[in-house]
């Protein structure tokens, strides 16, 4: 029985997955590198919550017992007694391999689970940097987590049935979300398919053929897509985009996977989207 999850990383995921973890009753620990993540994180569960409380979704008393089950630490020994352990840490695959590491030498429990939040590196290469790979697997969470109710589950060729339908009942039994599974391949299923639109819209734009506003309005009334394809890249992060594009060229060698000039540039210049302030759209 999973009753104790570590999350490693506190961005909007890491948090919008405290979150989630604590409200399906869990005891959450979550891991920040340094002081000021864990007081960002904090602010952002606690932003999220009182969101819920105002629109009449969690009561007061819920609130205040959600964020009591909820520790922040910054040594990963602390993580010993964790049944499920998912790393949501930036998309950089050396970060998230010197993540699994430390965690295949802490979590010493063969019964613990050890899982990547990763949108696109295959969970065979994190993997091969435990001594038992057969406990790793991909949980590709949605953000935002608290909302969004797809979670892909995606299994190494040495991943553990038994691990992988432990894995799909937590998803489905304890979080109550729904699960689409998916091969070890870059990208998986959702971003194999989303990528390539996202980036497509990019070169609209970067071609002058048409602005973000235009394409993202033909995207939602002429699609009936509940966001552009723009808008969506500045709620992602641009950085997101490029790591994940990047990491699906390396893999198939296809031009439609290649991020675009005007997406890398705007990357590279820190306008992210909604995160930095400013993307295709202002935040300000």
């Amino acid at each position: 029985m999973i009753d104790k999850v570590g999350i490693v990383g506190c961005g909007v995921m890491g948090a919008g997955l405290a979150e989630s973890c604590a409200r399906a009753g869990l005891e959450v620990k979550v891991a920040v590198s340094r002081p000021a993540s864990a007081d960002a994180g904090s602010k952002r569960i606690h932003r999220s919550l009182e969101r819920a409380v105002s629109r009449g979704k969690l009561s007061e008393t819920d609130r205040d017992a959600v964020l009591g089950r909820i520790s922040f630490t910054a040594d990963l020994l602390e993580f010993q007694d964790r049944r499920l352990v998912i790393e949501t840490v930036p998309e950089d695959e050396a970060t998230k391999l010197d993540v699994f590491a430390q965690l295949d030498k802490v979590v010493q429990d063969p019964g613990a689970i050890l899982a990547s939040n990763t949108s696109s590196i295959p969970i065979a290469r994190l993997a091969a940097v435990t001594q038992a790979p057969e406990r790793v697997i991909g949980l590709h969470f949605f953000n935002p987590v608290q909302v969004l109710a797809l979670v892909e589950v995606i299994s190494s060729l040495v991943t553990a049935e038994s691990v992988r339908e432990r894995a799909v009942e937590f998803v489905t039994g304890v979080l109550g979300k729904q699960v689409v599974s998916s091969p070890d391949r870059a990208g998986f299923v959702v971003n194999g398919l989303l990528v390539p639109y996202l980036l497509g819209a990019v070169r609209v734009v970067e071609s002058g053929f048409s602005t973000a506003s235009e394409v993202d309005r033909g995207m939602t009334l002429g699609c009936a897509h509940p966001m552009g394809p723009l808008a969506l890249i500045d709620l992602i992060g641009a950085d997101v985009v490029v790591h994940v594009a990047r990491a699906l060229y390396a893999e198939y060698g296809e031009p439609l996977y290649a991020p675009p000039p005007l997406l890398v540039r705007m990357a590279e210049s820190g306008l992210l989207g909604k995160k930095s302030g400013h993307g295709f759209y202002s935040y300000a």
